[in-house]
């Protein structure tokens, strides 16, 4: 797999599989590109090339202490593009993740035909006036306090949310213990600093910038990142966009609906 140097001096790991138009897989915090296995095999086998970097600080990639700010993350996804001579790319954003792929098309935009947010924290989750259902300061300030408490066992708990066990649409135990094996890969200093960039980060400013067809898919019973507060607000923002909405789903849609979120990605790739 090829490894990709930012301009600081970090390292990305890139996983890069299969042959055809280019599909960038941006994974969520706190994981790394290993969460999107179930789309990646797919995509691949049905001709795209696929993308999937470990964001700075996680999974294989290089731990610098600082760069976990949208602007210097957007610029590691133009190494990554840049790197790979990459064209014609669909980016898509998984929960932190599509604030990477808002953020490089205020800074960098070249080479993208379409953009995919799927539990995005675009345009914000920070709570406002303009935007009340959001998440509040205080929540952000409990995850960081657990985090710096016991990290494991934190994030296991928070897995549990994240793919709403309990519900019907639930994961194994052997999904849980992978996601928080990915989890506990990532630096700590990384996992702190990306919660205030996830949660913080107002992306109403980059929104224009997404002049290009949008997929936008978000599960209605998501509790890490509420779709009252993202992609209802996202979508009309957007002059041409599609959201989807998966009745009753958590955020952790990539195991939990694995399968209709592969057939929603590759009906949207095969209309460019």
């Amino acid at each position: 797999m090829p490894v990709i140097t930012t301009r600081d001096g970090t390292t990305l790991y890139v996983r890069d599989w299969g042959q055809g138009r280019p599909v960038v897989l941006i994974h969520g915090w706190p994981l790394n590109g290993d969460s999107w296995e179930y789309q990646a095999v797919r995509l691949a086998e049905a001709g795209f090339r696929v993308i999937a970097p470990d964001r700075r600080g996680f999974g294989r990639s290089g731990q610098p202490w600082d760069g976990y700010d949208y602007d210097t993350l957007a610029d590691d996804l133009a190494a990554v593009i840049e790197g790979l001579g990459l064209t014609d790319a669909a980016l898509v954003g998984f929960s932190m993740g599509g604030g990477e792929v808002a953020r490089y098309m205020t800074r960098h935009g070249g080479g993208v035909s379409q953009a995919v947010f799927v539990g995005s924290v675009v345009p914000g989750v920070l709570k406002s006036d303009g935007n009340p259902q959001g998440v509040s300061r205080d929540l952000l300030e409990g995850i960081q306090a657990g985090l710096r408490k016991d990290r494991p066992a934190f994030l296991a708990d928070f897995f549990k949310q994240f793919y709403g066990q309990g519900l019907v649409s639930g994961v194994s135990q052997q999904i849980l213990d992978w996601t928080l094996g990915m989890a506990m890969m990532a630096s700590p200093r990384a996992t702190l600093e990306c919660v205030t960039a996830f949660g913080t980060t107002d992306f109403t400013g980059d929104v224009p910038h997404i002049n290009l067809p949008t997929l936008i898919i978000h599960g209605t019973g998501d509790k890490i990142v509420p779709i009252a507060a993202t992609a209802r607000r996202l979508a009309p923002m957007l002059p041409d966009a599609r959201l989807i909405e998966y009745g009753g789903a958590p955020h952790g849609l990539t195991a939990t609906h694995a399968d209709r979120l592969t057939e929603d990605l590759l009906a949207f790739l095969r209309q460019a």
